[in-house]
This record gives C-alpha cells, sequence and structure tokens, in this order.
C-alpha cells in the first residue's frame, strides 16, 4: 500500500513545501456544503498542499511602487499554475498506484448554491471545503487573530490545494508548538481603513483547538489601497489581504520572533499608508 513517506518523498521533488494529512474522521461535523463527504462520499484521507508565496512578490507592494508581481507570482500564477501543477502531478501519483484521488481547488464560499441539488438529501452545487479547518486538521498551522491562517514555516505566505483520497492513512498530529500569533495587534494597527477590529472576536474550534479571531469588515477590505484587492473568483468572495498592509506587518512581526525568517528583515520598516479616497496619509 502507498505509504505517507512515499507521498511526502514525491511531493518534495514536486516542489511542495507543505503537506498534511488528515483521516475521515476529523471532519465529521462539518455543514453539508463545506463537508468533504459531500465531494467524495469514499474518501478516507484528506492531503492539503501548500507552496511558498514568494517574500519578494511583496516587495513591489511594500514600497508601493508594482503590485503586478504579487498579482503573478503570489496570486493568480502560483494559483492556477504552480500549486495547481504540483496538485495534479501529485494526483497521478496516487492514481497511479491504484488509488482515486480527487483535486479541490480553493474556491471562495461565494460559489456555493449556484445551482440546485441533483437529487433528495445532497447540497447544491457548488459544495467547498473550508480551507483554513484542513490546514489547521492537517496539523499544519493555526489559525491567528487576524483570521489569517499561520504556519510555522512561512506564517500566512503559503497558498492550498487539497486531495481526497480512499487510501486510508493516519493522521498527522495537530500542531502544537509555540503559538504563531501573540496577539500583538501590528495588523490592526497597519490598516489605515480600520477594517480589523480585534477588541471583537470570534472564536472557532477545529478538532478541539480553539482560536479567538478579530473581526474584519470585508466591505471596507474590498476598498483596500494598500496592497489588498478584491476577490479575484467571486465579487462576493472573501477579499485577498496577502499584499494588504495588515498581513505585511504580520509578516514583519512574525519574521522578528523567528517565524518565516529569512537573512534579512522584511523592509520597508513603516509602510506607506492610503485612505479610502486614495489620499496618502
Amino acid at each position: 500500500m502507498l505509504t505517507k513517506e512515499q507521498i511526502r518523498a514525491r511531493a518534495g521533488e514536486l516542489g511542495i513545501d507543505l503537506i498534511g494529512f488528515a483521516a475521515k474522521d476529523r471532519f465529521e461535523g462539518q455543514p453539508p456544503e463545506r463537508d468533504p463527504k459531500s465531494i467524495f462520499a469514499e474518501f478516507e484521507t484528506m492531503i492539503l498542499i501548500g507552496r511558498m508565496v514568494p517574500r519578494g512578490s511583496l516587495r513591489g507592494a511594500a514600497e508601493g511602487t508594482t503590485f503586478a508581481s504579487y498579482g503573478n507570482f503570489g496570486c493568480k500564477m502560483l494559483d492556477d499554475q504552480f500549486v495547481a501543477t504540483a496538485t495534479y502531478n501529485l494526483v497521478r501519483f496516487i492514481e497511479d498506484s491504484g488509488y482515486e484521488a480527487c483535486p479541490i481547488f480553493p474556491n471562495p464560499f461565494a460559489i456555493n448554491n449556484m445551482g440546485v441539488p441533483v437529487e433528495p438529501g445532497k447540497p447544491a452545487p457548488n459544495v467547498t471545503p473550508d480551507f483554513d479547518y484542513a490546514a489547521v486538521a492537517c496539523g499544519l498551522g493555526e489559525l491567528g487573530m487576524n483570521g489569517m491562517f499561520l504556519s510555522p514555516e512561512l506564517g500566512p505566505r503559503q497558498r492550498f490545494q487539497m486531495i481526497l483520497t480512499d487510501l486510508p492513512l493516519e493522521s498527522d498530529p495537530l500542531y502544537d508548538g509555540p503559538t504563531l500569533c501573540d496577539r500583538c495587534g501590528k495588523c490592526m494597527e497597519a490598516c489605515p481603513l480600520h477594517a480589523l477590529d480585534l477588541g471583537k472576536t470570534e472564536t472557532r474550534e477545529i478538532c478541539g483547538k480553539v482560536f479567538v479571531c478579530g473581526s474584519y469588515d470585508n466591505t471596507l477590505c474590498r476598498e483596500c489601497l494598500n496592497g489588498g484587492t478584491p476577490n479575484r473568483l467571486h465579487p462576493k468572495g472573501e477579499p485577498d489581504r496577502m499584499a494588504a498592509a495588515c498581513n505585511r506587518a504580520c509578516i514583519r512581526a512574525l519574521a522578528e520572533r523567528g517565524i518565516g525568517k529569512m537573512n534579512t528583515g522584511f523592509v520597508p520598516l513603516k509602510d506607506w499608508q492610503k485612505d479610502r479616497k486614495g489620499r496618502v496619509l
């Protein structure tokens, strides 16, 4: 039988930076429109794979001089080509070993209920698994106060895709290392639109782990002129905050604590800011 070690080795050959495994029992109780079983009823294991958002792809946004590098190498091309190609090739590796493997793209929840159920008892298309839930369930890290998923290797700088397979494998241990988010509030301080409120919190429980996250105003985030962008896949989807001032502040704060650290600090040390009307603050 194909083993986790063999899959991890193949993932390394494909340039995959993060990989985690979670057996189907970790997804018990998920609502039908989020439940992986709604997509693949016989699945036994979820495999989540991630590739790095290069820190340099955020440099133009940090300088306020170009946003195209992130848009291509940290977002569209990374999702649609680099991660997708690695996912496809890992799916082929699993299926060549005789097991079925279903690749799942991280579509926004806004695409739910865009059709009608094909039969009684089935959810309407499209079913969209919760990738933040999956990343925690696969042992890859935790949720930060700003609602972003954080890994110990990269902080928030990764993009995920998912594979469901009927190959039964044991779950990886849940992350139990040092707390990644220390609630420093740098993300909230960096947002000139005041879209993020760490004083107003919501609690999420995933596989017995409890995360307290601040609330943020998606309407304001969609108007962000500080590196944030509307969701590229659906106008009502969650905005992309990877290159936004709030997330850049998080990356810098994490690097100062040795999380996702490189040989040099994340510069510039103080970001520029614009208000909703595009005025430099």
